[in-house]
């Protein structure tokens, strides 16, 4: 599993955004790690209502430069993206 340094990676931490600060914190989040090549960054969006988490996957959605992204497998307030740094 290639995701045992996940506190090595870039991360935002959502925890109290409301679900439009998060949705732009989250694509300001992903312009930066564009411009510094970083493949992989965290977003831990916490689980509450889901309501933030929804935010932030409909964004990731939408972003072209996003090549994937999950859950993480131990903590579902966690999501993991790839990106296409090589652009």
């Amino acid at each position: 599993m290639d995701d045992i340094f996940l506190k090595n990676l870039p991360l935002i931490d959502l925890h109290g955004y409301d679900v439009e600060s998060a949705r732009v914190a989250t694509d300001d989040f992903i312009n930066d790690n564009l411009i510094l090549k970083n493949p992989k960054i965290l977003i831990i969006h916490g689980k509450g209502k889901g309501l933030v988490k929804k935010a932030v996957h409909s964004e990731l959605l939408i972003r072209k430069e996003v090549r994937e992204f999950h859950v993480d497998n131990f903590n579902d307030g966690l999501t993991i993206v790839y990106l296409n740094v090589d652009n």
